[in-house]
C-alpha cells in the first residue's frame, strides 16, 4: 500500500509515512501554527496532488503556502470558501474553484469532486504513467470555521463523506480544528471520523511560548511528546535532523 511522506520526522522515519487511505485530525490551540503543520504534511510529493478546502485563506495565500514547501502549481488545487464574498467576478479555474461562503458545503463538495475528478485525468494521461488510484493528499483549514458557521450535525456529516471519499481514494486527509473553541462533545464527535489524531500543546514558560505534540493512533500507538517551532517560515522539530 502506498505510503505519504509527511516532513514530519517523527512520523517518516520512525514509521515510514502514513498509509494510504487515513485522515489525521490537527487538534491544536490556537496560535500554535497549526495550519502550517497542516500544510506541511499535505504538501504532495513528486507525483502527487493536494486539494485544500479554505475557509480561512485566500486561495492565493494557500496555493503560495504550498509552494513555498516545494509545491508546482499544477499540484495544488483548492476550494476557496471566503475570497468569493468580497470579490463576487471571480471566475474558476481547473486548479482554484471559489466558493460564496463556508456555509454552502453542497457547493463545496461538488468543486470537491469535480477537481478530484480532473485531477484523476490528469493522473491517468500522464507519461510516464502513475499508480492508481494517484496518490492524492486533502487538507481542509479549517473544520473550525465550519463548526461555528453550520454546527455539529451538518459538518460531521459533511466530513463523513469527505473522509469516506479519502479512504475509496486512498488518499490522505488532513483536518485542522481549534481544540478551546468547542465542547468535548463535539471534539469527540471530529475524532470518530479519523484513524489518527495530533494533539498539539502550547503555553508560556518562562515568558517563552513552548508548543509540542503527540500522535494518536499511529499504528496503536502513541507517541511521546516532540517540541516543534515556527521560525521564518519553517518549521523546525527539536531532536530531530
Amino acid at each position: 500500500m502506498y505510503s505519504y511522506m509527511t516532513g514530519i520526522p517523527l512520523i517518516d522515519e520512525e514509521f515510514e509515512g502514513l498509509r494510504a487511505a487515513s485522515n489525521v485530525l490537527i487538534l491544536a490551540p490556537p496560535l500554535a501554527y497549526a495550519e502550517r503543520l497542516a500544510y506541511r504534511m499535505a504538501c504532495p510529493a513528486a507525483g502527487e496532488w493536494v486539494i485544500a478546502i479554505s475557509t480561512d485563506e485566500r486561495a492565493s495565500e494557500v496555493a503560495g503556502a504550498f509552494r513555498s514547501l516545494g509545491a508546482g502549481r499544477n499540484q495544488v488545487g483548492i476550494v476557496d470558501a471566503i475570497t468569493k464574498s468580497a470579490v463576487p467576478t471571480l471566475r474558476d479555474t481547473p486548479m482554484a474553484k471559489f466558493v460564496s461562503s463556508p456555509v454552502d458545503l453542497t457547493s463545496i463538495g461538488i468543486k470537491f469532486s469535480r477537481m478530484t475528478e480532473n485531477i484523476w485525468r490528469e493522473a491517468v494521461v500522464a507519461e510516464p504513467p502513475g499508480p492508481i488510484p494517484p496518490p492524492l493528499r486533502f487538507c481542509i483549514n479549517s473544520v473550525s470555521t465550519l463548526l461555528m458557521y453550520t454546527g455539529l450535525e451538518v459538518t460531521f456529516r459533511f466530513l463523513h463523506v469527505i473522509t469516506n471519499r479519502v479512504k475509496k481514494l486512498e488518499g490522505l486527509g488532513i483536518y485542522v480544528l481549534n481544540s478551546e473553541s468547542f465542547d468535548e462533545r463535539t471534539l469527540a464527535a471530529m475524532r470518530q471520523l479519523m484513524n489518527m489524531v495530533i494533539e498539539v500543546r502550547s503555553g508560556d514558560r518562562e515568558g517563552l511560548v513552548e508548543r509540542d505534540l503527540r500522535i494518536v493512533g499511529i499504528r496503536g500507538r502513541t507517541t511521546p511528546r516532540i517540541r516543534y517551532f515556527y521560525d521564518d517560515g519553517r518549521l523546525m522539530f527539536e531532536g530531530w535532523r
